[in-house]
């Protein structure tokens, strides 16, 4: 796929990328797309003429066969559309902004469950938003160790990212709640339609 990207210099150029990402195939002289998602290299385009880096979100997809994976990439621009569209159904799971996809390809990568993960992230943001009631706080899975699992949050100090870590009891704890009620509405509350996040319990009263 062909698009064009408008420099804030003036200069208009165009860039091409696939609109589907095998994470399975072998990687090139710069690494994997995995790679470049990781290090935040994936979708990264620079103006020849002033240098400007530039990273643009378009819908993709991502087919990640050894994990059994495949899901929709939509740009952090069509949050409110897919909200507003309830009656649209998705056959494969749905991701909303090129972060989220890295945070998600993340734990997936670690081999942890998505759902807990987004259900530990609700738990730490209802925290913040005890102590920190003015602050826009986001939550990023990080990694998991031997004896816990790393979660980064931003917003709450300006330029500044406070590490929360989670006692993997706590991980599994969850998890089995999860496996014996996955219906539960604290984890349903997570999903909307094919799209799970933690991002479904912050949303605006608007887009409910």
């Amino acid at each position: 796929m062909k698009k064009n990207i408008n420099c804030p210099c003036g200069t208009n150029f165009q860039i091409e990328y696939d609109e589907e990402v095998d994470l399975d195939i072998n990687p090139g002289k710069d690494g994997s797309a995995l790679d470049k998602i990781f290090n935040g290299t994936f979708m990264s385009f620079k103006c020849a003429f002033c240098g400007k880096n530039h990273k643009p979100e378009f819908r993709i997809t991502i087919i990640w066969k050894s994990k059994n994976l495949k899901m929709n990439v939509l740009p952090e621009l069509e949050r409110g559309e897919f909200y507003r569209n309830k009656n649209h159904v998705d056959d494969i799971q749905t991701i909303i902004s090129f972060p989220e996809m890295a945070d998600r390809l993340s734990v997936i990568n670690d081999n942890l469950e998505p759902v807990v993960i987004e259900a530990l992230k609700s738990l730490l943001l209802a925290k913040a938003a005890e102590n920190y009631p003015e602050n826009d706080v986001n939550a990023w899975y990080y990694s998991k160790s031997l004896s816990f699992i790393e979660f980064h949050l931003d917003g709450i100090r300006l330029g500044e990212v406070a590490v929360m870590r989670i006692p993997n009891e706590l991980y599994e704890k969850t998890l089995d709640d999860f496996l014996k009620r996955p219906k539960d509405d604290f984890f349903s509350s997570l999903r909307v339609r094919s799209y799970l996040s933690v991002q479904n319990v912050m949303r605006p009263d608007a887009l409910k």
